[in-house]
C-alpha cells in the first residue's frame, strides 16, 4: 500500500465537503444553517447534492454534522444504531416524541450511543461553530431516516416535500413530486404509541461515556467503549475503542475488515509497510483489511483517538431498543 493509495482513504477535516440541503429540515428556521457530511459509506442524505468521500463498504457509515450556535437538528430516528462523539463545541442532545422525554449535554470527546426506537435531535449550545462525528450501523445506513410527524409538516410549510422514495423536492425551486409518486406518509398514532420515551435517568448510565472517564480507563490498554463487553454494552454490528497515549502500542496489527481511525486530541502517526501518515483531530482514516499498521502519538501533549471496526454481526437495534 503506497502513500498515494492510502491518501485516497484519508479524509482531512479541512477537505470535508458539506451539504446544506441534505435533509427535510434544510429550510426550517432554526435548522437551516446546519451542514452535513458523508465521510464513509452512502449515508442517509435525502439530497443528490451530498458528496460521499469514501464509498468503500465498511459495515457501518461515518458522517458528521457541523452547526453554528443555536442551530438544531430535527427529531428523527434510524433502523440501526447511531452513535455520536463530539469533536468540537458543546452540544445538547434531546429525545422523545416532542424532544422533551430527556436530554444530556456533551462536551468534546464525549460519546453517545443513542437508543433506537426513540426520536432524537441535537443542538449546538456552544459559542462557536461545532462538529459532531457520527457512526451509523450497516452499509446501507439503516435504509434512511424516520422523521417525527411535525418535522415533515414544518418542512412542507417552508417548501420542502419528502417523497415516499426518500428523495427531497424543493417547491421553492419549482420542483414537484413526479406523477405517481406520493409524499412520505406521516407516522401513525399506533406506531408512535409504540415508541419509547426514556428519561434521562434511563439513558445516561448505559448510553453516554465521558471523555475523561475513558482517558482514565485507557491508561494501560484501549478502552472498549461500544461492544458486547464495552463500557456501553451493545452489539450493533460495530465496535468502538478509545485509545490514548498511555494505551497506544507501536506494534503493528491488522483486522479482517476495514477499520477507521478518528483522532479527537493530538496528532497521531500511522505507519504501515510502505508508508506513513499523520492524522489530526477531525481527520478520518480508513485502514484496509489485512494491512498491518500501528498508530501512536507523533507529538507530546494530550492525545486520544476513536477506533471503529465492524464485527460481522448484523446491523440492527441497540440492545435497549430490542
Amino acid at each position: 500500500m503506497t502513500p498515494k493509495d492510502m491518501d485516497a482513504r484519508i479524509v482531512r477535516y479541512g477537505d470535508l465537503k458539506p451539504c446544506k440541503t441534505a435533509f427535510i429540515d434544510a429550510h426550517t428556521p432554526g435548522s437551516d444553517q446546519k451542514e452535513n457530511f458523508t465521510i464513509i459509506g452512502g449515508g442517509v442524505s435525502e439530497s443528490p447534492d451530498q458528496h460521499v468521500h469514501i464509498s468503500i463498504p465498511h459495515g457501518f457509515n461515518i458522517g458528521a454534522a457541523g452547526q453554528p450556535p443555536k442551530c438544531r437538528n430535527s427529531l428523527h430516528d434510524h433502523r440501526t444504531a447511531e452513535a455520536f462523539f463530539v469533536l468540537s463545541g458543546r452540544w445538547r442532545f434531546f429525545w422523545g416524541r416532542y424532544g422533551t422525554a430527556g436530554e444530556v449535554t456533551l462536551e468534546e470527546g464525549d460519546i453517545f450511543n443513542i437508543p433506537t426506537g426513540v426520536f432524537r435531535g441535537f443542538e449546538n449550545i456552544g459559542t462557536d461553530y461545532g462538529m459532531i462525528m457520527a457512526i451509523l450501523g450497516g452499509d446501507d445506513a439503516g435504509g434512511g431516516v424516520m422523521w417525527a410527524p411535525q418535522v415533515i409538516e414544518d418542512a412542507a410549510d417552508h417548501g420542502l416535500v419528502l417523497a415516499e422514495t426518500g428523495k427531497l423536492y424543493d417547491t421553492k425551486k419549482g420542483e414537484h413530486l413526479p406523477e405517481g409518486v406520493k409524499p412520505m406518509p406521516l407516522m401513525g398514532e399506533e406506531e408512535l404509541a409504540k415508541r419509547a420515551e426514556p428519561t434521562t435517568a434511563d439513558v445516561l448510565p448505559n448510553h453516554v461515556a465521558r471523555y475523561w472517564d475513558m482517558v482514565a480507563l485507557a491508561d494501560r490498554t484501549p478502552c472498549k467503549v461500544i461492544g458486547e463487553t464495552g463500557l456501553l454494552r451493545d452489539k450493533p454490528g460495530f465496535e468502538v475503542d478509545f485509545i490514548t497515549r498511555a494505551s497506544a502500542a507501536p506494534d503493528k496489527h491488522s483486522h479482517d475488515k476495514p477499520s477507521v481511525l478518528m483522532p479527537v486530541k493530538g496528532h497521531w502517526r500511522v505507519e504501515w509497510d510502505g508508508g506513513s501518515a499523520t492524522l489530526a483531530p477531525g481527520d478520518t482514516m480508513s485502514v484496509p483489511e489485512g494491512l498491518a499498521h500501528s498508530a501512536v502519538p507523533s507529538m507530546t501533549g494530550e492525545a486520544a483517538m476513536y477506533h471503529i471496526v465492524a464485527t460481522g454481526d448484523p446491523a440492527g437495534l441497540t440492545w435497549s431498543g430490542n
